[in-house]
């Protein structure tokens, strides 16, 4: 499949690593993944093998006097994760050392940055709440899926922020632990008493360690906040990236950005608000009625980010290249891609399986959806067309989230899935097409996206074939029963 191999710009090696030394030390790195590299000139340790770059950096801090080191140490880890932040431990802090309210306050900053975000007001909820009970009459016509019981909601940015924030949490936590783990890793002065010329450093590990853990953790948690507002920007719904970020059930738009998708589409905003309802009650309806579907979406997320290896050799470059009278130099480095993940051949196979899934749920909105405003609104295949459109191209978020998680929260084979929801429609009805999403056996895999008429064919051939059995099976068993007087007339 062409389109899925496309080799993801993160798995390239980054040009400015610095290539291993011929006789490298003991690596410090995460998962084996980063590469070691040698510190610049005046860093190295005791027998002139290369040093830690943290052991040279922190060395030139305060110019040899450990008092004045001990001094310098919360200002410089302060810069290292943002104003000090994750020397504050928050409600929802974890295991993985990543402040979430700090990061949740990130989001809504940002969010609030980038434009006005007020709270919907009374016309606005009516307006949502009357094309969400219109979208449902229609998809009661489109699809054998039941309404559920749903709590309908018009949300600001920031409320979005709020609501979704709990699932955020849970997919992005391994990520952050990886991150973490690779910071406090990359300290290690191999037990020397005299590291770097500053006597007592190695004794100094045991307290460094948890304060890089820490920053590694802050770092990570004020680029995923950014990464947040940035998306809370862009969303009009509550599930409309195909994840099911919202509790099941609670159908929720965002007026503000859905006044901004209709800008340019010659559309009226009535039509706007009812098509992009249809698509979230349609989710909605698919994550009910297919049970298994959202759990398994969300652990194929777990499973991917659970994987990660963080490769540590740009950090330790940024370090070795260091003036320590200008500490803002490392914050500023830090940001943005230093610590992109790496890609293995099992992230992969789970990366592949996650986006199809994505490309079936999207598919199927599109299909289902398609079908429920085929008599009623002709201005639906222009919107169809806008959708798809705006999740082909992305946006800076999704770029974000590409760079911190190495996800792509877009999927790229759509239109393929909705062809082949609509093949199979034809073929067995609407009733067939729903009947498949039963089980997760049953779904379609990537490469039944390649020959979607290969894939409807054997799932009819396989209809037959049940319908065979089930009538030789029935034979036989007519064949075993005698009519009510034969023993008599025996």
């Amino acid at each position: 499949m062409a389109e899925d191999q496309t080799p993801d710009p993160a798995d390239q090696p980054e040009e400015d690593k610095t290539p291993p030394a011929d006789n490298p030390p003991e690596p410090y790195r995460l998962g084996g993944s980063g590469r070691s590299g040698k510190s610049p000139e005046g860093a190295s340790g005791q027998g002139g093998e290369p040093g830690n770059p943290f052991e040279a950096f922190l060395s030139s801090l305060a110019g040899g006097d450990m008092n004045a080191l001990a001094a310098q140490l919360q200002n410089a880890f302060a810069m290292l994760g943002g104003a000090g932040s994750m020397f504050t431990s928050g409600p929802t802090d974890t295991g993985s050392g990543v402040n979430w309210e700090v990061t949740k306050d990130t989001a809504r900053k940002i969010a609030a940055s980038l434009g006005p975000d007020p709270s919907p007001d009374a016309g606005q909820q009516r307006a949502i709440i009357e094309a969400v009970e219109l979208a449902e009459l229609w998809l009661d016509e489109a699809t054998t899926f039941p309404r559920v019981s749903t709590t309908v909601a018009a949300w600001s940015r920031a409320e979005w922020i709020e609501q979704t924030m709990p699932v955020w949490q849970r997919l992005v936590e391994p990520v952050a632990m990886h991150i973490a783990d690779a910071m406090e890793g990359a300290l290690n002065f191999g037990g020397s008493e005299e590291a770097g010329g500053l006597p007592g450093m190695a004794g100094m590990e045991q307290m460094l360690r948890p304060m890089l853990r820490t920053s590694g953790a802050s770092m990570f948690g004020l680029q995923l906040g950014q990464g947040l507002g940035q998306l809370a920007t862009e969303v009009v719904g509550a599930t409309d990236i195909g994840l099911p970020l919202s509790e099941p059930g609670h159908v929720a738009l965002l007026p503000t950005n859905v006044k901004a998708f209709g800008e340019g589409l010659e559309q009226s905003s009535s039509d706007v608000t009812l098509y992009l309802a249809l698509r979230e009650c349609a989710r909605q309806r698919l994550f009910a009625s297919a049970g298994w579907l959202r759990a398994q979406m969300l652990t194929l997320v777990e499973q991917y980010a659970s994987g990660i290896t963080i490769d540590t050799s740009a950090l330790e470059q940024a370090v070795s290249q260091l003036d320590a009278s200008n500490l803002e130099e490392l914050s500023s480095s830090l940001e943005g891609g230093l610590f992109e993940p790496q890609k293995t051949p099992e992230q992969l196979a789970i990366l592949e399986r996650l986006e199809t899934m994505l490309a079936l749920v999207e598919g199927w909105v599109d299909e289902v959806v398609t079908q429920a405003t085929a008599q009623w609104m002709p201005s639906a295949p222009a919107l169809a067309e806008a959708v798809r459109r705006a999740r082909a191209a992305g946006g800076p978020a999704e770029e974000t989230f590409a760079t911190l998680v190495g996800l792509e929260l877009r999927p790229r084979r759509m239109r393929d899935a909705a062809n082949l929801w609509a093949a199979l429609r034809d073929a067995r009805g609407m009733d067939g097409r729903d009947a498949v999403w039963s089980h997760p056996d049953l779904v379609p895999t990537s490469a039944d996206l390649d020959d979607p008429l290969g894939f409807v064919a054997g799932e009819a051939r396989a209809g037959a074939a049940e319908g065979a059995d089930f009538d030789a099976a029935l034979e036989e068993l007519l064949k075993g029963e005698k009519p009510e007087g034969d023993e008599k007339s025996e």
